[in-house]
C-alpha cells in the first residue's frame, strides 16, 4: 500500500460482499473443508488520490486486514484503532501465494536530521589590540559562564560584564565545574585578562542595607555565592548595587553594607575578589546617590585593599554630577577623588543618559543620543587616569524588525567600542567627531523630548503646595482658622 494510507476504507468505500467465501469454516480446530481463496478488492481515497490495494487469503493465512474485517460496518471507534495502526505502520507490502507462504515486506527506512552544527559567531568587529582603552559590554552567559567569551569575541570587545547566574531568583544551580574550566580555558586562548577586565554584576535582588534577619541572611548567601564564584573563575573584581534603606536609616544601612563586606573578607572561599560598589541615579532611600554614601560605607570597611568603586556616567549625571563640558567634567572628578578617592575607582559603566542632570532617573541611552552627549564620552576616554580600567557599556541594544517584532541588535555595542576607541586624541573640531555628534544627537531627539518633559511636569507638580487634607472648609472664617492653627 502506499505510505499514509489507511488500512481500513474511508465510510461507504467499501464495496459488497466479496466474490466467494468458504465452504465451511472450522471450529475448535475440528476437520475442515479447504477453503476457496477469497480475494477482497478496496478501493480508498488517500490525500484526495485513488490507490487500489489488493489483499489475498488463501489457505487460512491472516493478513494485515481480514475479510471479516473488511465486512464489518465502520465505525468511529474501528476508525479510530486503524488510525492507530496506520501511526504504527510505514510502507507494507503483503503477499500470499497458495502452497507457499511467502511475505515481502517493504518499509520506508526512517530519516533522522542531523543536528546541525555549531559554528563560531563571526566577529562584528575584530578586538582592537595595544588599544589605551579596555572597552566592552555587559553581555550575556546563557547555557553556562563560558558563553560569556563567545559574545565578547562577537563584539570585539576588550572589557566585559556578565551575571554569573540569573539575577531574578534567589534559587541557582552550583556554578558547574567543566562551565568554569572551559571559560577560563577561553580566556587564556584569546587572551583575555579576566581578573583585570571583567567586572561581573550582582543581583538586582541582594539588599545587603535590610536589617530584617531572615532576609539580610538571604540578601548575604547570595552575594558570598556570586564572590565565590568570581575567585573559582579567576575574577577579581565584582560589582554591586549597595542597597536600599526603607526598612531603616542611612546610617544603618550603610553600616550593614560595610558588615556584609567585612564578613565575606574573612571567608576564604572569596580569595581575593574586590567587590565594588556602584553610584547610583536615585537619592532618597538608595544608597549610593550621593558620592559621601560611598565614602561612608568605605569607612567602615576593615580591609580597604578590598573594596572598590565602579562610577556609572548614567547615574551620577542624573544624581547632579555634570560630565559635559572639561571643567564639569574635571570638577566631578575632583569632587569623587576628595569625597571618596580615584584610587578605589576600579570600573566604569558607559552609558549616555534619556533623562535630564539632576533628574534622579535611571534610564541609560545609546552614546551620543542622550542627554550627556558625545562631549561627555570624549572627556571621559581622554583622561589618562582612566586608561586600563575595564569600562562596560550598558547601552540599549533593542530594536524591532520590519514585523514589530523585538531583537538585540549587538552592532550597536560594536559600533559604541570602535568610536570610543577612535575617540582618543580624537580633536573636537575634526569633520569625524562633529559628523558623528550631528548624527547621533538626531536620533536620540524624540527620546529626549518624550523624558524630559515627563522631567518638566514632574518638577511643576512637586513645586505646587500640596492641599491639606483633613476636614472640608465651611467658609473663608473657617479657613484662616485652619491656617492659624
Amino acid at each position: 500500500m502506499s505510505s499514509g494510507s489507511s488500512l481500513s476504507p474511508a465510510a461507504g468505500d467499501a464495496r459488497g460482499p466479496p466474490d466467494t467465501v468458504p465452504d465451511k469454516v472450522a471450529v475448535n480446530d475440528k476437520k475442515r473443508k479447504a477453503a476457496t481463496p477469497v480475494k477482497t478488492t478496496v478501493t480508498k481515497r488517500v490525500r484526495k488520490t485513488a490507490t487500489k490495494e489488493e489483499v489475498e487469503i488463501k489457505n487460512g493465512a491472516s493478513s494485515a486486514v481480514s475479510a471479516e474485517e473488511l465486512t464489518k460496518p465502520i465505525t468511529a471507534k474501528t476508525r479510530g484503532r486503524k488510525a492507530k495502526v496506520e501511526q504504527m505502520t510505514v510502507k507494507e507490502e503483503e503477499e500470499i501465494e497458495k502452497g507457499e507462504e511467502k511475505v515481502v515486506v517493504k518499509t520506508k527506512a526512517k530519516t533522522t536530521r542531523k543536528k546541525k552544527q555549531e559554528t563560531p559567531i563571526p566577529p562584528l568587529a575584530e578586538r582592537t589590540v595595544g588599544s589605551a582603552l579596555r572597552i566592552g559590554a555587559h553581555v550575556s552567559a546563557a547555557g553556562g559562564i563560558h558563553n560569556s567569551i563567545t559574545n565578547l569575541l562577537h563584539i570585539g570587545a576588550n572589557a566585559f560584564a556578565l551575571f554569573l547566574k540569573s539575577q531574578r531568583t534567589w534559587k541557582n544551580p552550583d556554578l558547574d565545574p567543566q562551565h568554569a574550566a572551559l571559560f577560563m580555558d577561553g580566556c587564556k586562548e584569546h587572551n583575555i585578562a579576566a581578573a583585570e577586565c571583567c567586572v561581573p554584576h550582582g543581583s538586582y535582588l541582594v539588599n545587603l542595607a535590610h536589617p530584617d534577619e531572615e532576609r539580610k541572611k538571604q540578601a548575604y548567601d547570595a552575594f558570598l555565592d556570586d564572590l565565590t564564584r568570581c575567585h573559582k573563575t579567576g575574577i577579581k573584581y565584582y560589582n554591586f548595587h549597595p542597597g536600599n534603606s526603607a526598612a531603616t536609616t542611612r546610617e544603618g544601612g550603610i553600616k550593614l553594607i560595610a558588615e556584609a563586606i567585612n564578613k565575606a573578607h574573612k571567608d576564604p572561599a572569596t580569595g581575593s575578589v574586590m567587590p565594588l560598589l556602584e553610584t547610583m541615579a536615585t537619592l532618597g532611600n538608595t544608597i549610593g546617590g550621593q558620592f559621601q554614601d560611598i565614602a561612608d560605607i568605605i569607612e567602615h570597611v576593615e580591609d580597604k585593599d578590598r573594596v572598590g568603586v565602579c562610577l556609572d556616567t548614567c547615574h551620577v549625571f542624573a544624581a547632579g554630577y555634570d560630565l559635559r563640558t572639561p571643567e564639569a567634567y574635571e570638577k566631578t572628578m575632583t569632587e569623587f577623588d576628595d569625597i571618596i578617592g580615584l584610587k578605589y575607582l576600579k570600573a566604569l559603566h558607559v552609558n549616555d543618559s534619556k533623562a535630564p542632570v539632576s533628574s534622579f532617573r535611571d534610564l541609560h541611552a545609546r552614546i551620543g543620543t542622550g542627554y550627556l552627549g558625545l562631549r561627555s564620552f570624549h572627556n571621559l576616554v581622554n583622561d589618562k587616569r582612566l586608561h586600563g580600567l575595564p569600562m562596560v557599556l550598558e547601552t540599549p541594544i533593542d530594536k524591532k524588525d520590519e514585523n514589530g517584532k523585538k531583537f538585540e541588535d549587538k552592532t550597536v555595542w560594536a559600533r559604541e567600542i570602535k568610536m570610543l576607541e577612535q575617540l582618543v586624541d580624537m580633536d573636537i573640531e575634526c569633520e569625524q567627531f562633529k559628523k558623528w555628534e550631528a548624527e547621533l544627537f538626531e536620533e536620540g531627539v524624540g527620546e529626549r523630548e518624550r523624558i524630559g518633559e515627563q522631567v518638566k511636569k514632574k518638577a511643576e507638580k512637586d513645586t505646587k503646595p500640596k492641599k491639606k487634607r483633613g476636614k472640608k472648609v465651611e467658609s473663608e472664617d473657617e479657613a484662616e482658622e485652619d491656617d492659624d492653627e
